[in-house]
């Protein structure tokens, strides 16, 4: 191991959940007793970093609450001079969700392609931890895993178990070191643990005890109170992304929209419609994004599909923020994202700011569309006696200024060469 071990940073992966809040509440406690009994200040230096990460597709809920709590864990830990800071990761725009999906075509994930965990959650958090790696040497990730939670768990966490050992070694990241404080605890003692003391960063636990009792599905049993033991309580609920499509039915949020958030019930329809559509025939192309031919002709989204897919999610969007103005549910960097996607596929019959016009009535100009539109005249009325030509100009064109919006101008003599190809395949054959 690292030669000194004082500097190793901590690593809290928190998701704001009951388990997560835990361990935080545990390591807390722990950090004011040491701070307590230390003689000098500079005694405390190893950096505690609490770690939560966006998918960018989070459930709603989840999302606002856990954006308030990470505001009040950073505002206490700067109060009380504890060294834990806060670091929210995101997929890179190309791995986030949208634009996977209806920028490129993926189709939305199920058991057997399950593109999304590596993206959207694997990666961002990857990077930041290799960061500190890089810097300190060595890192220890803090987990809120538990054996009771299922079998499958508990078999895991016995199986990279190192006897008489605390820590186990990462099995993917070089140099990190993962501790499971928590994992003999029960379910009941959770919720003990978050009803009985109040949280270090002076948030309200009620609240998040009330989200589990509204999103317990139908066959949990789940108290107002839990006082002990013997009580059952709340918990069997799974948050994550609103859009999963690998959950064959998302109970949490069905019971959530029972238990009075009807506001929900767009995205748990806009949910089932993704996966209901995923494997109709005339929804793929028949090739994949190689090239090769797909397995039964289901390669990626052909764009009249990934059109429809933009529209509805828009509709959606447009139709909770009647509810919550602040509720956004793709980013005007993944709308501009989608667009160049659409142009490298060489997709120039559908245009972003159109479909969101559609919906909003309101003027979404992406940055050159107004001197691309006066170019595109000027290139129609001097190419007039040869038009195909003319929209072969406008659209690598296009394809140039795509690389310019994402700032990266790699492949792009590939992609113009690719268009070139086409065009004299289609010339050739007409």
């Amino acid at each position: 191991m690292y030669a000194d071990s004082t500097f190793r940073p901590w690593i809290i992966g928190f998701s704001g959940g009951k388990d997560s809040t835990v361990l935080l509440t545990l390591v807390w406690l722990a950090l004011r007793k040491i701070k307590e009994n230390i003689l000098t200040p500079f005694q405390l230096q190893r950096h505690v970093y609490v770690v939560c990460n966006d998918t960018l597709v989070e459930n709603p809920i989840i999302s606002s609450y856990v954006d308030e709590v990470l505001i009040k864990i950073e505002q206490k830990a700067l109060d009380e001079s504890l060294p834990i800071y806060v670091k929210k990761t995101i997929p890179r725009l190309e791995d986030s969700f949208w634009v996977n999906v209806i920028g490129k075509g993926y189709p939305v994930p199920n058991t057997a392609f399950r593109w999304c965990t590596d993206k959207m959650k694997i990666k961002p958090t990857a990077r930041f931890i290799t960061e500190q790696v890089s810097e300190c040497g060595e890192a220890i990730i803090l987990i809120g895993t538990r054996k009771d939670e299922s079998a499958t768990r508990a078999r895991s966490i016995k199986k990279h178990e190192i006897h008489g050992k605390r820590l186990t070694r990462h099995t993917l990241l070089h140099n990190t070191y993962v501790y499971a404080p928590i994992k003999e605890l029960m379910l009941e003692e959770v919720w003990y643990i978050i009803n009985a003391i109040p949280s270090p960063w002076g948030g309200d636990n009620t609240v998040l005890f009330n989200i589990y009792l509204d999103a317990s599905a139908d066959d949990y049993e789940c108290p107002t109170v839990v006082t002990d033991k013997s009580h059952g309580s709340c918990g069997q609920s799974r948050f994550g992304c609103w859009v999963c499509t690998v959950v064959k039915d998302d109970k949490s949020m069905r019971a959530l929209i029972k238990n009075g958030r009807e506001w929900m019930k767009p995205l748990y329809d806009f949910r089932i419609e993704l996966e209901q559509q995923r494997n109709i025939l005339i929804n793929r192309m028949p090739n994949r994004r190689d090239g090769r031919r797909a397995v039964n002709d289901m390669g990626p989204y052909v764009f009249s599909y990934r059109a429809h897919i933009l529209k509805r999610l828009l509709q959606v969007q447009k139709e909770l923020q009647q509810h919550d103005s602040n509720i956004k549910l793709i980013s005007n960097q993944e709308l501009i994202a989608i667009q160049v996607n659409w142009y490298r596929d060489f997709n120039f019959g559908y245009q972003v700011s159109e479909i969101y016009n559609s919906i909003y009535n309101d003027s979404f100009i992406m940055e050159e569309n107004l001197k691309n539109k006066l170019e595109a005249d000027l290139m129609r009325e001097i190419c007039a006696e040869n038009p195909e030509e003319g929209e072969l100009i406008e659209q690598l064109l296009l394809l140039q200024k795509s690389k310019s919006l994402m700032q990266r101008r790699r492949g792009l003599k590939n992609e113009i060469e690719s268009r070139l190809i086409t065009y004299l395949k289609e010339k050739q054959s007409s």
